[in-house]
């Protein structure tokens, strides 16, 4: 058993091969360095996007509160589209995590090929609907006639090019569930940061490239993203990583494609539960104001630091349960979902703590207009509250998909989001008058009882009998 002590060369060690990337075998030796050498990469990859999105968003703030309101409303209607995309992340991660468990990294090649093949065809669908129709998809949202006006081309080049960020999710979730989390990190660095650098000279203008406003937020992310999945290519062809592809792989394989839809399709419903219950929230918050709705979406931005690291450590329970269930060590998966679950709740906490004290400050950085810096406070403060029982239920919902059971997490979903979320926020806001803060509390509420269910069922165990 290795010793759980670890001393400060020790740990600088496993940084310094966390981040450059060293491959290990995840179905044995110590756990703790095992989420270790996932979760810092996989944290840092978060961090950059979550650090774009804040950067993005404090630009964008700068153009008015129209283009703000424009981003969390497109946003929110892209997010739906990517449950899709979010579902096939999962089974790319569970399939190609159980083939590397498995040791075949010949069916980790196939499956990987047949991800993206799959994620083509939904980018496809996706930027013929939004080039053609993006003001009728503001519009039904409810967005006010000037907001269309400005907004619509946002809404326009985002979803014309969803293509780069498809495939960028998509073929990232392929390196996590292969235990490459160090390349998916380094893949988002370089994407993100080119959206940093461009973002300001199409938002603003810059020489020869005229001012496009909150377009050119579109435009900065579309290029910088569309550059990275280049990069990503790249690396799956001629790249030193374990999945390695070759012109012989490229090839419909109906049999494998089929088995990744039938896994993928739980993540796609859970994702669509979740996702549409946020645009019916978004909904909601739209009756009250574009101030009210711009200082949530700029909460939401700020939550979004904090939740993609945490989300980033939760993928890492993914990979590891995928791996030690392919190696048959059900009991080790186990295991690393637990440590992971306890490593995310003591961050969570923390966190959870400086945003209850410093929420009017944190949102003031982005907004001066005090209706926008109220309502944001107030949404980071009620929502952070229940930040530790987030941190219990990604982790373990990502556990369930890890091991392909993505069923559970749709049946949690459904009942907490539908059937508890959505009546109490529309009863809370619009019939008992409690306004925003009815949508807010709804929130809070919906994460505790999925970290609660969540908990008990996966102490069941039967995820560790699913096949894929």
């Amino acid at each position: 058993m290795a010793s759980s002590n670890f001393t400060a060369t020790t740990v600088f060690q496993l940084i310094k091969d966390a981040i450059s990337g060293k491959e290990i075998d995840y179905t044995k030796g110590s756990i703790r360095k095992a989420i270790i050498l996932l979760s810092i990469p996989m944290i840092l990859e978060m961090c950059m996007e979550s650090i774009f999105a804040l950067v993005d968003i404090a630009y964008v703030s700068q153009v008015s509160t129209n283009a703000v309101a424009t981003i969390g409303l497109t946003e929110s209607v892209l997010t739906l589209v990517y449950a899709v995309a979010v579902g096939l992340s999962m089974a790319a991660t569970a399939v190609v995590a159980r083939r590397i468990g498995e040791k075949d990294k010949e069916g980790a090649n196939r499956a990987s090929v047949q991800v993206i093949f799959l994620g083509i065809a939904v980018a496809a669908v996706v930027s013929c609907i939004g080039i053609m129709y993006p003001k009728e998809i503001l519009q039904l949202m409810g967005a006010e006639a000037s907001l269309v006006e400005e907004g619509y081309r946002y809404t326009q080049i985002l979803f014309g090019g969803n293509i780069t960020i498809v495939l960028l999710f998509l073929i990232n979730a392929i390196f996590r569930g292969a235990g490459n989390a160090s390349i998916a990190m380094w893949v988002l660095i370089l994407s993100n940061g080119l959206n940093i650098i461009l973002d300001p000279i199409f938002i603003f203008g810059w020489g020869p490239i005229p001012e496009y406003g909150v377009a050119g937020a579109a435009i900065a992310t579309t290029i910088g993203r569309g550059t990275a999945v280049l990069f990503q290519l790249y690396l799956l062809f001629f790249g030193s990583t374990r999945i390695k592809l070759a012109l012989h792989h490229i090839k419909l394989n109906l049999t494998i494609m089929f088995n990744l839809i039938r896994v993928s399709l739980g993540g796609i419903g859970q994702f669509l539960i979740g996702t549409s219950s946020w645009i019916f929230l978004m909904r909601i918050m739209s009756e009250f104001g574009s101030e009210v709705l711009a200082g949530y979406t700029i909460a939401i931005r700020v939550m979004m630091f904090t939740l993609m690291p945490a989300w980033g450590m939760s993928n890492a329970a993914a990979t590891l349960v995928g791996q030690n269930l392919g190696a048959n060590q059900p009991d080790r998966a186990e295991i690393s979902v637990w440590k992971t679950s306890k490593y995310n709740a003591w961050f969570m906490a923390v966190i959870s703590v400086l945003y209850l004290v410093f929420a009017a400050r944190i949102i003031s950085w982005f907004s001066d207009e005090q209706d926008v810096v109220y309502y944001g406070a107030l949404s980071l403060q009620i929502i952070t509250a229940g930040y530790v029982f987030y941190a219990y239920g990604m982790t373990i919902t990502n556990a369930f998909n890890g091991a392909g059971d993505t069923k559970t997490p749709t049946i949690i979903n459904f009942f907490c989001f539908w059937l508890i979320q959505l009546p109490f926020a529309y009863t809370a806001a619009l019939l008992w008058d409690w306004g925003p803060i009815g949508v807010f509390t709804a929130i809070t509420l919906a994460e505790v009882l999925i970290a609660i269910i969540a908990i008990l069922w996966f102490k069941k165990g039967s995820w560790k009998l699913t096949k894929v």
